[in-house]
């Protein structure tokens, strides 16, 4: 059984991957970018209350976490 994303804020998204040992490459507007050394994405993160279901779910995947590591860090 797959557990339940827990939605959160843009910062916490933030603060969350960095701990996953992405860094913030620069910020355009709202949305921090963030890269990680030989990995193909950038992550794009925008800086709002609450992040949507779906925008959380492509940061995982392009990120290679699974929402159980998400929800831990």
């Amino acid at each position: 059984m797959s557990s339940r994303l827990k939605l959160c804020s843009g910062s916490k998204a933030v603060k969350k991957f960095r701990r996953a040992g992405w860094k913030i490459a620069r910020q355009r507007g709202s949305h921090v970018m963030m890269v990680k050394p030989n990995y193909l994405y950038t992550l794009s993160i925008p800086q709002h209350k609450e992040l949507g279901i779906g925008l959380l779910k492509k940061l995982l995947k392009q990120g290679k976490l699974t929402i159980d590591e998400f929800n831990r860090l």
